[in-house]
């Protein structure tokens, strides 16, 4: 005879699995901040080792390999390094996009005047080290690499914040976040829009028939991710073909994504509760009452985060251990030369980043808060505020996908070691200063 067992605490768990002792440390590893910009910078050492190593032709040939589909006569193709730079990246841009809608909708930047501060901070970090720059490179080889020193590396400056620990405030961290995310989307609008090369109007308004279709899409309740793969694949052909930095896509596409949950609580613990009301029993894998429940209780389960929360969650791991990595290791190789050290195009990425970024940061911010447009957290005191001005000096990522886009030869070599000076100079200063503010000293500084 049969007997029913009451359902232990053994019945209301998953199955054990053999992984599973490795699943929750490994989720762990995924969620520190730190770890993104570490594999971003082994990646980083590997290509300036293997660049300087007896390897280096092979290896810097590489990434010019072409790869492609062909047709008859008709050719899509590129290089590797382009494949990464235009199409990987564009998921990259997608993320950050995600991110910053996230931060508008459902973050601390709901508040106008707290998302001023970071605004404002974006700004002035992007124009006074153009400017910086230009004063150095006018009229000279290095001019159109004015768009270098704009934006501020997410991954390293996160990282850098993340090993500091309590020993800043969480504010610091969501105005950093917030700054280094505003300022990747101004960059990618200054490649769309200053390093973009011919123009064909009837493929860009094909890109924006896609955009408002996947808008359509959206608003009709289409849930299905692989409707918006297509049309997205489609958009980003398009302004590829019009002559705009295809990565835009990646923005624009993270700007439309629905940042609204389509299952509140109230529905989702409703649909659940049907599911415990199915008694216990063997009842097939046919098409059964209980069967359809189940898969309603998945979809509802699912559809509890939004598309902004669930996609961000999805690719970031994609992005911060695979596409960052990649991307350094096709861009970061450059041979090292003690006399390139003084070489006027490394002299102004550096100066642009370690002089111009904060002092630009600083200026803007300040000048925002006196006005009354934006808010400054008591917590967040000027000191602090100048150590993460200067830890924003860090601009690796779009820093050399603008340098490859803007430069070549030597020129490029030149921007790249400055890239690399200004990273650790920057990255020292800030660190140093946020040090040396301890939580429990920290004073609201006046302003």
């Amino acid at each position: 005879m049969n007997r029913k067992r009451p359902a232990g605490e053994a019945n209301t768990q998953l199955p054990a699995a053999f992984f599973d002792r490795w699943r929750q440390p490994f989720a762990r590893f995924l969620r520190i901040e730190a770890a993104g910009g570490g594999a971003l910078l082994l990646a980083t050492l590997l290509a300036l080792v293997l660049s300087n190593s007896p390897w280096a032709p092979w290896f810097l040939d590489l990434w010019e390999t072409r790869v492609g589909l062909g047709f008859g006569s008709l050719e899509f193709s590129r290089s590797l390094r382009d494949w990464i730079n235009d199409a990987l990246m564009t998921l990259f841009f997608f993320m950050v996009a995600l991110e910053l809608k996230r931060e508008l909708v459902l973050g601390e930047l709901r508040s106008p005047r707290m998302a001023a501060l970071s605004i404002a901070g974006a700004l002035g970090g992007m124009l006074v080290p153009a400017v910086f720059y230009l004063a150095l490179q006018f009229g000279q080889p290095g001019q159109s690499g004015w768009g270098i020193v704009m934006a501020t590396d997410t991954a390293f400056v996160i990282g850098c914040l993340a090993l500091l620990g309590p020993r800043i405030p969480q504010s610091l961290r969501i105005f950093m976040l917030s700054l280094a995310i505003v300022d990747d989307i101004g960059a990618i609008l200054v490649v769309a829009i200053g390093y973009s090369h011919g123009f064909d109007g009837i493929m860009l308004a094909l890109g924006g028939l896609g955009l408002v279709l996947v808008r359509a899409m959206a608003l009709g309740g289409m849930r299905h991710l692989l409707g918006y793969f297509l049309i997205g694949s489609g958009i980003w052909l398009a302004v590829d073909a019009s002559g705009i930095h295809p990565t835009i896509t990646g923005v624009a596409l993270g700007l439309l994504t629905p940042a609204r949950r389509w299952v509140g609580d109230e529905r989702l613990y409703g649909i659940l509760s049907r599911v415990i009301a199915h008694p216990a029993g063997d009842h097939g894998s046919g098409d059964t009452k209980d069967r359809h429940t189940l898969q309603l209780a998945e979809v509802a389960v699912r559809e509890s985060l939004s598309p902004v929360e669930r996609l961000g969650m999805a690719l970031h791991p994609w992005v911060g251990f695979v596409i960052m990595p990649l991307f350094a290791l096709a861009n970061a190789g450059v041979s090292l030369s003690l006399t390139a050290l003084g070489d006027s195009v490394t002299l102004a990425v550096v100066v642009g980043f370690v002089c111009g970024k904060p002092a630009g940061i600083l200026l803007f911010s300040w000048l925002a808060v006196r006005t009354g447009l934006a808010l400054r957290p008591p917590e967040l005191g000027w000191r602090l505020l100048t150590g993460g001005a200067l830890l924003a000096g860090i601009g690796f990522t779009m820093a050399l996908f603008i340098a490859n886009l803007a430069l070549s030869g030597s020129v490029l070599d030149s921007a790249k070691l400055g890239v690399f000076l200004a990273l650790l100079v920057a990255a020292l200063a800030g660190s140093t200063l946020l040090m040396g503010t301890s939580v429990g000293q920290r004073r609201p500084d006046a302003g």
